[in-house]
C-alpha cells in the first residue's frame, strides 16, 4: 500500500531542522479506499491506534507503517537509528481551530512521520503543516506541506524542529507514526491516550 520508493526519492532538508517531504506515498484512489475503511471517529485530535478498529485498506496501510522497511528508510533519510525503536501510531479525522499551534515535540520522540489522505485541499483555508524557522511566528516558515492524499512530512525531533499549521476546523485525515526513545515512553503515551479517550467517552460533548 505505502509507496516506499516515493519516500526514498525525497530530498532531505537540513534547515531549519532535518526533514523530508514526499509526494505520492499513496495514490488518490488508494487514499479514497483508505478513507472508506477508516475507523469510526467522531472526536477531534489524534487517537491511539490501540483504541481503534483497523480493517481493509486502512489496515494495509497501518501494516506498512509498522514495517521494518519504513524504519530503514527514515533512518537513512533523517540520519537516525530507528530500527530498534518502538513506534506509536495515532490517527486523526477531525480538527478543531485550536489544533496545530506552533510547538516542538517532546524529547521522548525521536522522529515523527505524517501521511495525509485528504481529497483536495485549499491551503488558504488553513490546515497545511509548516516547517517553521523558529517558535515565534506561524508565518515565518521554510516550507508548507499541503495535507493532500499521498503527501508525507517526516522530521527528526531536535531543539529547532518547530512546526504547526494555521487554524482549520473540519475533516482532516492524517495518520501519525512516531518513533520513541524506549518502550517505557511508548507504554506511558499509549496509557495516556487511552485515558484521554475514556474521558471523551464520558463527556460526548467534549470537543478536545
Amino acid at each position: 500500500m505505502l509507496n516506499f520508493d516515493a519516500l526514498r526519492a525525497a530530498d532531505t532538508r537540513i534547515s531549519p531542522f532535518t526533514y523530508i517531504v514526499a509526494e505520492g506515498a499513496v495514490s488518490e484512489d488508494e487514499a479514497a479506499e483508505i478513507r472508506a475503511d477508516y475507523p469510526k471517529i467522531d472526536k477531534t485530535g489524534y487517537l491511539p491506534l490501540s483504541q481503534l478498529e483497523a480493517k481493509g485498506k486502512f489496515a494495509e496501510l497501518i501494516a506498512d507503517l509498522q514495517s521494518p522497511e519504513l524504519a530503514d528508510i527514515l533512518s537513512d533519510k533523517l540520519g537516525l537509528e530507528l530500527r530498534d525503536k518502538p513506534r506509536m501510531i495515532t490517527v486523526r479525522k477531525h480538527s478543531k481551530l485550536g489544533d496545530g499551534r506552533v510547538h516542538n515535540d517532546s524529547v521522548s520522540k525521536i522522529c515523527t512521520m505524517l501521511i495525509y489522505l485528504n481529497e483536495g485541499w485549499n491551503n488558504a483555508a488553513g490546515g497545511a503543516i509548516r516547517a517553521l524557522n523558529g517558535e515565534d511566528s506561524m508565518d515565518d516558515f521554510a516550507e508548507e506541506v499541503s495535507p493532500l492524499a499521498g503527501n508525507v512530512f517526516a522530521f527528526a525531533r531536535s531543539d529547532t524542529s518547530w512546526h504547526g499549521h494555521p487554524p482549520f476546523q473540519g475533516e482532516r485525515y492524517v495518520i501519525q507514526t512516531t518513533f520513541l526513545i524506549n518502550e517505557e515512553e511508548l507504554a506511558r503515551k499509549e496509557n495516556r491516550g487511552g485515558f484521554q479517550l475514556f474521558l471523551k467517552k464520558l463527556n460526548p460533548f467534549e470537543k478536545g
